[in-house]
């Protein structure tokens, strides 16, 4: 049984060592793996690149890099790789997986157009990868919210803009008004003045005129006129085919002198007719 056991030991043995000649990289990428696990991602990479220095195309060297990449949140490296990985793998399930790994890199830098295509690749490789199906169902909606969102910011910022130009239409149209309305209230100033002063200027002639022409006036018996003009004003003007001035004061002479004649025979009457009696009052 301890042959047995020793045999089998050496077979092993003799079987590891010609794995190793075939995949020399495998003793860094199992390095890498266990520095992973502890979290340690920087050395994880250091591992994973040695590796592949080892072999360039080694499938296991590329994915797990790619992973350590994306522990690092280096999304843009992780995805390049991813993609690069997917398109050379041979292997359909090998492809799936690095198409799912590159949608998720996409999504964490919100290309989530981008991430759908990734994880419609992966579910056309494996259609019952159920967590392809809900991180693509999960970024449709999301991309759909986002759509919806830049589309109400859209509206948003339009009606805005719309309001914006009202207002300023309404302050140009509310400013013409003001000035239009202050040049008609100018108007009807210089109108006013215009008017005072043609006013003022007929009243001035006016009374130029009758300053210069005094009998032209109305006499209503409150002006400044003295007696005398009253008088005159008053005394009755000659009518055509009637007595002149002149005519009149002769005659009013004559009836003053016959009155003072007819006067004077009544008292010289009187007086005889006192002596005549011969009473002495």
């Amino acid at each position: 049984m301890i042959r047995s056991m020793i045999i089998v030991v050496l077979m092993l043995f003799s079987a590891g060592a010609a794995f190793g000649q075939k995949y020399p990289e495998r003793r860094d990428i199992r390095s890498g793996n266990k520095l992973y696990e502890k979290g340690d991602y920087t050395e994880a990479e250091v591992a994973y690149r040695r590796a592949l220095e080892k072999n360039p195309e080694s499938y296991e060297g590329n994915f797990n890099l790619a992973d350590a990449l994306y522990k690092q949140k280096r999304y843009d490296e992780a995805a390049q790789l991813n993609a690069r990985v997917a398109a050379d793998s041979t292997s359909v399930e090998h492809a799936a997986a690095a198409y799912f790994n590159q949608g998720n890199a996409l999504f964490q830098q919100r290309k989530l157009e981008e991430a759908l295509e990734a994880y419609k690749s992966c579910m056309r490789l494996d259609p019952n990868d159920q967590e392809a199906k809900f991180n693509y169902a999960y970024t449709k909606k999301l991309l759909e919210k986002e759509n919806q969102n830049q589309n109400n910011q859209n509206n948003q910022n339009n009606q805005n803009d719309q309001n914006q130009n009202q207002n300023q239409n309404k302050d140009q149209n509310d400013n013409q008004q003001n000035q239009d309305q202050n040049q008609q209230d100018q108007n009807k100033d210089q109108n006013k003045d215009q008017n005072d002063q043609n006013k003022n200027n007929d009243q001035n002639d006016q009374n130029n005129q009758n300053d210069q022409n005094p009998q032209d006036q109305q006499n209503d018996g409150s002006g400044d006129q003295n007696p005398d003009q009253q008088d005159q004003n008053q005394q009755p003007q000659p009518q055509n085919g009637g007595m002149s001035r002149e005519e009149a004061e002769r005659m009013l002479d004559a009836v003053q002198s016959s009155e003072d004649n007819t006067k004077k025979k009544v008292d010289a009457q009187k007086v005889r007719a006192v002596g005549a009696s011969g009473k002495n009052w």
